[in-house]
């Protein structure tokens, strides 16, 4: 009976303990954060769109959205614009640390926000749109680069309208490229404040109140609120680097690469399976990113002309094409992206030389390997049997394997159909005598 007693009392404590660590936790709110450092792609859509539906599923009092981009693809920067604007909890983008930057896209998605904040020595601002063909390249008219940028105009002004935001900069950062740091972004309206880390930043917005969708008012309680950090899954951090020109090249070359040394070292395997998974990350970068079409097809015929150069031995030809090829590729992959969707002019240089060097080895090793061999079957043909085709008077020709040689007699005339013994050679001329009686080869 004491035991069961024990027993009921320690279930009755438990209870108290986790009714009260529930109530503390209902008392305190929570803010969740997400960090994003880095050009906008496809991959940050799936990290805000779980973030958010994170938060919302929780209960938490709002998002934080930690942003330091340089710009990126305008598609996956609506798609995160629509996520925020149809979130059911506050927003709030944060353009920090001290240095970072709301770039082109950026610019977009912090205006988007429920509330946009900067921390100290910050920037906003160059959100001119760069047009891209379906190749990626900026190619387009004028009449379409017109609409292209009066169409990311009217967007801008319609989110600094539905939260209360200066219209007349926001349009100009579209058309006009303009900049702000976070003082002048402050003064201007284009933000609604300045915080130097997120513990102020929290502090800050107990109170602040924000028109969600539909009209829909919130006031924040945030004081005395816990910070969680939402960071990127392992997928998605793998996924988000490898998106990324200089990496997806890099990909692209090692693929190649992986795949050349197989064919011509066939049974190696390694370089082969290595190929194979770089062509398949390569296919995945090259995927979300705004590629050239026209590089690619460069890129591959440089790799054509390298294997014609181990093939045919064209004495540096087609290494030399290869390599125009290869640069001429490198440089207009990403042709008219923007600025962050450019490969470093160093990397094209040091993979270029990388790979040259590479198929410059296996081209040596390939004419070494082809002397060997030329020399051994020259001493294999010594002491074989072939058949006059043509008199031997003293020169003619003769039949071996299935081949028809130049010949020389070293003992006068040998008519058709007789056999001679190989006894030299000469290049592709062969010097013979009759084949004596008791011979078997």
């Amino acid at each position: 009976m004491i035991k069961i007693r024990r027993i009921f009392l320690l279930l009755v404590g438990l209870l108290l303990i986790t009714s009260i660590a529930t109530s503390v936790q209902a008392a305190n709110p929570r803010i969740d954060v997400l960090t994003i450092k880095g050009a906008i792609n496809p991959v940050l859509i799936d990290y805000v769109k779980r973030g958010i539906e994170q938060a919302e599923d929780t209960g938490a009092e709002a998002l934080i959205i930690q942003l330091d981009t340089p710009g990126g693809l305008d598609t996956a920067m609506r798609d995160i614009i629509q996520l925020m604007v149809s979130s059911r909890i506050p927003v709030v983008v944060y353009v920090s640390p001290s240095g970072a930057r709301a770039a082109s896209a950026g610019v977009f998605i912090t205006i988007a926000a429920h509330v946009a904040v900067m921390a100290p020595n910050t920037a906003i601002g160059a959100a001119h749109p760069v047009a891209l063909s379906s190749e990626g390249e900026a190619t387009m008219s004028s009449t379409m680069e017109e609409k292209v940028l009066n169409d990311a105009s009217a967007y801008i002004r319609s989110l600094a309208e539905a939260h209360g935001r200066n219209i007349d900069w926001a349009e100009k950062a579209v058309r006009g490229s303009v900049s702000a740091t976070e003082r002048e972004a402050l003064d201007l309206n284009v933000i609604d404040m300045i915080a130097p880390d997120l513990e102020t930043l929290v502090a800050q917005l107990d109170g602040w109140q924000v028109t969600m969708l539909g009209n829909r008012q919130v006031v924040l309680s945030t004081q005395g609120a816990t910070i969680n950090d939402v960071p990127m899954k392992a997928v998605e951090k793998f996924l988000y680097t490898i998106a990324d020109p200089n990496i997806a090249y890099i990909l692209m070359s090692l693929a190649m690469l992986g795949i050349v040394a197989e064919i011509f070292n066939p049974g190696l395997i390694f370089p082969g399976i290595v190929g194979g998974i770089c062509l398949l990350l390569a296919f995945y970068s090259l995927g979300v990113l705004p590629v050239n079409y026209a590089g690619i097809l460069f890129i591959v015929l440089a790799f054509g002309l390298f294997i014609g150069e181990v093939l045919t031995t064209t004495f540096g030809l087609f290494t030399a094409g290869g390599v125009v090829s290869l640069v001429i590729g490198s440089l207009i992959l990403f042709k008219g992206a923007s600025p962050v969707f450019q490969i470093n002019p160093w990397l094209i240089a040091t993979v270029t030389i990388i790979i040259a060097g590479a198929f410059a080895f296996i081209v040596q090793r390939a004419i070494s390997t082809h002397r060997k061999q030329a020399k051994t079957g020259q001493e294999d043909l010594i002491g074989k049997t072939a058949v006059v085709r043509v008199a031997l008077n003293p020169e003619g020709s003769v039949f071996f394997k299935g081949e028809r040689w130049a010949a020389v007699s070293e003992e006068g005339t040998v008519k058709p159909g007789e056999e001679v013994v190989i006894k030299g050679i000469d290049g592709l001329t062969l010097y013979v005598t009759k084949k004596l009686k008791g011979e078997n080869k």
